[in-house]
């Protein structure tokens, strides 16, 4: 029997058609001190798409999975756009829910991904006040060996359309304040991604790969991880298979940064690039969720996946934030 009389789906959140953009990113940039003519440059990457965001048709397609083997009644929440966290949970509320599991559409710990999640639990269950439901997190799966044998699929399926081409695994970057471990705080981000990268690439019987780098969206004068995978893509001049493992579905940020941009430059470089699909709806990852839904699961400890140091202003006090923000701004 479960432990939990629900399973809540949450997510980042995105567009779903041109008027939507603005507020959208209006909502994720709250806060920070970004340029509005930098988030009129991160406007585009929509509008070249239609205003439309894939993520929350993807989420919709995830959930119809799981509901198909899941034995408990699933939900749905943003942190950015709708559905939105506390609306979700103020149904849940309506329909007598007292506990839930949540699933996160994140593999990999860091504060993006896992902690501010917590965060926006904490949030919503203020904002529906008394008697909203318990929201238990599943934390960060990126060891898990369905999560893996998912992964391991979609590079084995590149692998058939360039047997030759070299393995580049990528991952959205973020600060290094929030990416190693640092004076009492965990922060296994870079550590998980390694760990994932090597038996991903084993389990295809290779043994090189090169973990990269996409999306960065801080100031010049903040370090954040790097080399960048177009970077990457102008120093080797190589036949290259992307998998995008920092990444669980074909949202913006694989389809702009990665199918256009890293397109074009292997195009110009007169090179072969296969992008290999993300985890998505695969069922091994269907079955992991699945199977942890009926697990009972433990809060992340208090230390773990720090928010990054935001640079300080020149001659002013220190910077909500600087450039876009530290995380996925672009689903």
């Amino acid at each position: 029997m479960s432990n939990y009389d629900a399973l809540l789906v949450m997510s980042f959140g995105g567009p779903e058609k041109p008027d939507d953009v603005i507020p959208f990113l209006e909502n994720v940039l709250r806060g920070r001190n970004v340029p509005r003519e930098r988030m009129l440059e991160v406007a585009e990457h929509y509008y070249h798409f239609g205003g439309k965001s894939p993520i929350n048709d993807q989420n919709r397609a995830l959930i119809e999975a799981l509901k198909a083997v899941v034995k408990l009644p699933v939900y749905w929440g943003n942190r950015n756009w709708h559905p939105m966290l506390a609306d979700t949970l103020r149904q849940m509320q309506a329909d007598g829910v007292k506990r839930a599991v949540a699933f996160v559409t994140s593999a990999f710990g860091s504060y993006s991904g896992c902690r501010q999640y917590a965060e926006d639990i904490a949030k919503a269950r203020e904002a529906v006040g008394e008697g909203a439901p318990e929201i238990i997190r599943i934390r960060p799966f990126s060891k898990h060996p369905k999560f893996i044998e998912a992964m391991t699929d979609r590079v084995r399926t590149a692998l058939a359309e360039l047997p030759g081409g070299k393995l580049v695994f990528t991952a959205h970057s973020v600060p290094n304040s929030m990416a190693f471990p640092t004076e009492g705080k965990t922060s296994p981000y870079v550590a998980d991604l390694d760990a994932a990268c090597a038996k991903v690439t084993a389990n295809v019987g290779r043994e090189e790969w090169k973990l990269v780098y996409q999306s960065r969206s801080g100031p010049p004068t903040q370090p954040w991880l790097e080399p960048d995978v177009c970077d990457h893509l102008r120093a080797t001049m190589t036949d290259t298979i992307i998998i995008p493992i920092g990444f669980l579905s074909d949202h913006m940020e694989v389809l702009y940064d990665l199918d256009t941009e890293a397109r074009q430059v292997s195009d110009e470089l007169g090179i072969k690039m296969v992008r290999a699909g993300t985890a998505g709806t695969h069922p091994a990852m269907i079955e992991m969720i699945a199977e942890l839904a009926e697990q009972a699961h433990e809060l992340c400890p208090a230390n773990c996946c720090p928010a990054p140091v935001r640079p300080p202003m020149a001659g002013g006090p220190p910077a909500a934030g600087g450039g876009r923000p530290a995380g996925p701004p672009t689903r």
